[in-house]
């Protein structure tokens, strides 16, 4: 998305995000939906666990 740049580190894996302030004022719900991407993204290889025990651990937690 223009507007968007990436940083990467010296093995060229991306390591921040830079967003220019005016395509966040001008595209503010697209650019929350490409982070929402981004983040799904990089959370795609870990455990879940299913509602019902999310549920219990928040109530536990006072979460919820």
């Amino acid at each position: 998305m223009k507007g968007i740049s990436f940083i990467t580190d010296e093995k060229n894996k991306k390591t921040a995000i830079v967003i220019d302030l005016k395509t966040m004022e001008s595209k503010n719900e697209e650019v929350h939906e490409y982070l929402d991407v981004l983040i799904a993204e990089s959370r795609k290889n870990e455990p879940t666990i299913n509602w019902e025990t999310a549920k219990k651990q928040l109530k536990k937690s006072g979460k919820l």
